[in-house]
């Protein structure tokens, strides 16, 4: 949040009140504030961008969430969760499981996305079972496919329709650049010595990536 944001959000838990865009009447309201962050706000209150006072107001009984990775044995449950909550919206509704193939991609994965990423990627596996009421390994991204085949030595999985070469060396890439970036905490120049890189081609590459490949403008 911007200085101006956090001020005022901080009168609004202190004095319990605020006013709308354009309006003078003063709202008066009562109200539990559940807050959550990615970002160390201790540090940033250390460094002067993230009001103390607020964050004293918000940090009243402060829960930690471990990262997915610290936690795959909620991935099941969580893919399931998914799984359930999507196929009721289908058009008809439909079940669909996952093989144990897929489940120990999803398990093995980083997921420096979370449990946002897990959904998007559990949403995306759904759409390419066209039908089929499993999702199998060939569903999920060419990225997750290319760690899975790196954690079982080398073993490529070959789907029935032949394997997108370009795009799984791209996954294997991308899956290679997020490890050595959360393996340096987010470092570039650390992760880049990693991976036997200058620090703009690690830059270059993760953007052309994330973008969709070499070819994507």
């Amino acid at each position: 949040m911007s200085p101006a944001l956090q001020a005022k959000l901080l009168r609004v838990l202190q004095e319990r009140e605020f006013e709308r865009v354009g309006d003078s009447h003063t709202i008066k309201i009562d109200v539990r504030i559940i807050a959550a962050t990615h970002s160390d706000l201790a540090k940033m209150v250390a460094e002067g961008s993230f009001r103390e006072d607020l964050f004293y107001r918000l940090n009243v009984i402060p829960v930690h969430v471990p990262a997915l990775r610290e936690r795959r044995e909620d991935i099941p449950l969580l893919v399931q969760h998914f799984l359930q909550k999507l196929g009721s919206e289908l058009t008809p509704p439909r079940t669909v499981t996952v093989s144990q193939e897929a489940m120990r991609q999803l398990m093995g994965y980083s997921w420096p996305g979370n449990v946002r990423q897990l959904e998007n990627a559990v949403e995306r596996a759904l759409a390419f079972t066209h039908g089929r009421s499993q999702i199998e390994l060939g569903d999920l991204s060419p990225e997750m496919q290319a760690v899975a085949s790196a954690h079982e030595g080398g073993a490529v999985w070959f789907p029935d329709e032949g394997l997108d070469l370009e795009r799984y060396i791209e996954g294997v890439e991308l899956g290679l650049i997020r490890r050595s970036l959360e393996r340096t905490q987010g470092n570039k120049r650390q992760a880049a010595r990693l991976l036997n890189l200058k620090r703009t081609t690690l830059i270059e590459k993760l953007k052309r990536l994330e973008r969709g490949g070499p070819g994507a403008n």
